[in-house]
């Protein structure tokens, strides 16, 4: 009995990555796999009468995008409460969006801005100021993170939080303070993150079925960037396994939309070791499915070696103590065979924790582990000669595009030419991937990194590095798919479009291949296919898309715009459904329970309210 395919796309410009066939015409797909690549005419001619055969109008195809630095899984649980002002182009136009949020939003709730954002993209150069919050919102408290370095936080967010005179600042924090020790509502990493962290915590969770509803809805918004895979590095309060039920619900269910590699991070420091003790016991590395599998451990591995990345501070000196602690972490991965990240934004950092490395390899060989840092901004060549020798990879994240301005006022325009030095690192030979490391740094957006990658160039328009550390397209595209699959042990397996590969990919909005540099932020994906199956759709492949339910709860910026800045004449005002004054879509009046919703049915936790229109 002949076995037809079950999807076939044509008429396409189907970039492979495979080097001997880079460019074809057509795909077909026979369950979870690419089955076939070439000519239209070959290709169609595969069709059976189930086949679901589309025209892909010669549109550019490209194998589905891999993060190998992101923190999904806890970006999920919070992505339908935060407004986002990722690629905005002026503090007005953020200003507006904040405004029309807080009107919208039912007390005791917060407005959040968590990141995805620099000062710099801003046509006015420069954050809100407390006035203008305290202002625009007087009651509903708003908290805004930008990068690792502040928080701003309005009146009502701070009586929230209880900050007052008394409150003391803790270690690597400040809370700034006006004449009479009244905190402002400024908080300053100096350099630990932590105070930012905390102040975030404060504000109200979802509720259990929202966060489902929410975790679909990111894993939606990384579809329509053409994002397929992802490898989750942890995350400050991100605890294993209580934050993970969601995720893990999910795929139960098999309504995970993008392919999670995850990595377990730890969360309290002096209890590293015992963590990974006990997790590299009771778990097995790859365990789950190519849908949800466990990486491996870090990226925090101990917190002693931690050296954030805020660049407006110094470098933090590392305890004299950190080696040891990172060698018994070590030593204990080593001998389990478990595959490690760790953070490291310095070159110091880099050296420090290689000391520790080879001291281990010297007992328990480290080649053919994937083990690697991340992000490696300032790593020196000696230091990348010793990653190498070690079979150790990197993987870099565009914080330069967000940061890059702090950094040349730090150190200098000649030392950000090779911050981080990734062109030097692909010729070494060291394995290197790309990541956003969003969602609270940099935003989720791959085509910013892609940017980045080609350009040399940050969100406010520096140029950084010289043709020297700038890849071309086809090189940079190989960071954000084929080369990240070594990251997760998956090579051979996805990252390009060859038979017996994972059926992932995604149609594009414009040839990435041909476009000017500055178009390249500007691309979507307009159909998204991952193990076979069409999980996005917009444009003229509407008609196969499956939408998802509304986004909960009912006042949720999802709802309203609250999506990456893509430039077509209008500040992403298209909402994801038409708002009806019936009653049951109404603001909740005061003293109203605290979501503004009722009557829970059903898995995904739709609320009794029903009066959307798509």
């Amino acid at each position: 009995m002949a076995t037809y395919p079950t999807l076939i796309v044509h008429n396409a410009r189907i970039f492979t990555g495979v080097a001997q066939r880079p460019e074809v015409q057509a795909l077909a797909v026979t369950g979870r796999h690419v089955a076939a690549v070439g000519t239209n005419g070959q290709i169609r001619s595969l069709a059976g009468p189930a086949t679901v055969v589309i025209d892909a109008g010669k549109r550019r195809l490209i194998p589905g995008l891999i993060d190998s630095h992101i923190h999904a899984i806890r970006g999920g649980l919070n992505y339908n409460l935060e407004l986002r002002w990722d690629g905005v182009p002026s503090l007005a136009d953020a200003m507006r969006m904040l405004a029309e949020q807080v009107a919208r939003t039912p007390p005791p709730q917060w407005v959040r801005v968590v990141g995805g954002f620099s000062e710099h993209q801003f046509a006015e150069k420069r954050l809100p100021t407390l006035p203008e919050l305290n202002q625009l919102a007087p009651d509903t408290p708003v908290f805004i993170l930008h990068l690792y370095d502040r928080a701003l936080l309005n009146g009502a967010a701070l009586r929230a939080c209880g900050y007052t005179r008394d409150t003391p600042d803790p270690p690597g924090g400040q809370i700034t303070r006006d004449g009479h020790g009244t905190p402002t509502g400024l908080l300053l990493a100096t350099p630990n993150a932590l105070l930012l962290y905390s102040a975030l915590a404060h504000g109200p969770r979802l509720p259990h079925e929202y966060q489902i509803n929410s975790s679909r809805h990111f894993m939606r918004e990384l579809n329509r960037l053409g994002v397929t895979s992802v490898i989750d590095a942890g995350g400050g309060n991100q605890h294993y396994p209580g934050d993970y039920h969601v995720i893990e619900e999910l795929h139960q269910h098999h309504l995970m939309t993008v392919r999670i590699a995850y990595n377990l991070f730890t969360q309290k420091p002096d209890e590293e070791l015992h963590d990974f003790m006990h997790w590299s016991s009771v778990n097995q590395i790859g365990q789950g499915d190519e849908f949800y599998r466990l990486n491996g451990a870090g990226e925090m591995l101990v917190y002693s070696a931690a050296d954030f990345e805020d660049f407006r501070q110094p470098r933090p000196e590392l305890p004299l103590h950190m080696e040891g602690e990172l060698e018994a972490v070590a030593r204990v991965l080593a001998e389990r065979r478990w595959p490690w990240r760790m953070h490291a934004t310095y070159d110091d950092t880099i050296g420090r924790a290689l000391d520790v490395f080879e001291k281990v390899d010297r007992d328990l060989s480290l080649q053919g582990l994937p083990w690697f840092f991340d992000h490696a901004e300032t790593v020196s060549e000696r230091n990348l000669e010793r990653i190498a020798r070690l079979g150790g990879g990197i993987a870099v994240q565009h914080r330069m595009a967000f940061q890059g301005e702090y950094f040349v006022e730090r150190y200098g325009a000649e030392a950000a030419t090779r911050t981080p030095p990734f062109k030097r690192m692909l010729e070494m030979g060291i394995p290197v991937g790309a990541g956003t490391d969003a969602t609270r740094v940099a935003s989720y957006d791959p085509w910013n990194a892609l940017y980045w990658l080609t350009t040399g160039k940050t969100l406010g328009g520096l140029s950084l590095y010289p043709g020297s550390n700038r890849v071309d397209r086809t090189t940079a595209l190989a960071m954000f798919t084929r080369m990240n699959a070594w990251f997760s042990g998956e090579e051979g397996i996805k990252g390009q479009l060859d038979v017996g590969q994972l059926a992932d990919f995604a149609v594009l909005s414009h040839d990435y291949f041909s476009v000017e540099d500055e178009q390249i932020r500007q691309i979507v994906a307009e159909l998204t296919v991952v193990d076979g199956r069409i999980v996005y759709a917009d444009g003229d492949f509407k008609p196969h898309d499956l939408a998802p339910p509304p986004p909960m709860p009912d006042w949720s910026p999802v709802n309203f715009g609250s999506r990456y800045w893509k430039s077509q004449g209008t500040l992403l005002a298209r909402t994801a459904g038409t708002r009806s004054t019936t009653a049951c879509c109404a603001r909740p009046a005061h003293g109203t329970a605290p979501w503004g919703e009722s009557g829970l049915q059903g898995f995904w936790g739709l609320s009794g309210c029903s009066c959307w229109a798509f």
